[in-house]
């Protein structure tokens, strides 16, 4: 088994990529500076007996970063600020986070080196191209200092494997869901707010109509994708979509949730937020082809996991 690293290994999709690299028997290194990270999603690793070293540094430690580098195979790079509202609020810190952090983590890999780096790129790089579905070949204007920050991670990763020859994957994710998915953040993602609301027997909210549409995606799914792009000869120097290929609207989301709980809730409607896209859904043809990876879990089973998993751990 090889040895792995996860940035921003703490976070909700960076944990549930280092408990499967875990079970797979690979030896860890996580590093999260614990600002949005939780201590508490990494209770399998201290309970695991195996080799799980768990950084507690900035990707921007450069030193740090490079030393932690040190005979890893693949670099699975989650580390970020993944909100389009707090970028807006606060574009330094996005630009800190999510720029800087990536071309370190780059920079540390190739003087490291590791023979590839994986990095969660986003659906928001799409911008105002209104054409559907989203296409890799594709791109139109960012809307968010986010968005901005995941185009220019991705640029990053072009120029580091065509000057240094450092292997690397883009990986474009529609709105990832699942188990510890953080629902009290001010800029907690959809699908945790719905869920923990409709526990709760209190209505959603949405901002907007309702009918603005995402590719929700099942958290185990994408660590899936991360696993066949780290892995597969294919994938070095592309972007992949990673999604189900399902549009669904809002308003619908809440009726399907409502249904797997058997309640009746109505929505409250807010006005629209600054930097969200209309509509979104995902081409997965070119990941299907070039890389022989299918999402295995549907929107409706991954919904019914995730109620399953907050009724049972609350909102905390």
């Amino acid at each position: 088994m090889a040895k792995m690293a996860v940035t921003g290994g703490a976070g909700f999709i960076g944990s549930n990529l280092a408990e499967h690299l875990w079970r797979q028997g690979h030896e860890l290194v996580i590093m999260d500076n614990f600002s949005t990270g939780k201590e508490r999603n990494l209770a399998w690793a201290d309970q695991s007996g195996k080799s799980v070293q768990i950084c507690r540094f900035d990707v921007n430690e450069t030193d740090r970063l490079q030393k932690a580098l040190k005979g890893v195979d693949c670099v699975f790079h989650e580390a970020a600020i993944p909100s389009v509202p707090r970028s807006i609020a606060d574009p330094q810190a996005t630009n800190l986070a999510n720029i800087s952090g990536t071309l370190s983590v780059l920079v540390a890999a190739r003087d490291a080196n590791v023979r590839r780096v994986v990095v969660a790129s986003s659906s928001s790089v799409y911008g105002d191209d209104p054409d559907l579905p989203k296409i890799e070949s594709r791109v139109g204007r960012p809307l968010s200092p986010y968005a901005l920050s995941k185009v220019v991670s991705e640029e990053y990763c072009r120029l580091f494997l065509r000057l240094y020859g450092l292997e690397t994957v883009c990986l474009r994710y529609f709105n990832v869901f699942g188990p510890r998915q953080d629902p009290k953040s001010e800029y907690a993602a959809v699908i945790p707010r719905f869920a923990t609301r409709l526990l709760s027997g209190a209505p959603p909210v949405i901002y907007g109509d309702g009918e603005q549409t995402r590719d929700f995606t099942f958290i185990s799914n994408v660590v899936d994708a991360n696993w066949v792009a780290a892995t597969h000869p294919n994938a070095p120097g592309e972007v992949f979509n990673i999604g189900c290929g399902l549009q669904t609207s809002l308003n619908q989301l809440v009726q399907e949730m409502n249904q797997i709980l058997r309640t009746g809730c109505t929505p409250d409607y807010e006005p629209p937020r600054k930097g969200d896209v209309r509509h979104s859904v995902a081409d997965v043809s070119k990941v299907e082809k070039m890389l022989n990876y299918v999402p295995a879990v549907s929107l409706r089973e991954g919904l019914a996991k995730v109620i399953d998993w907050y009724r049972t751990h609350g909102t905390s």
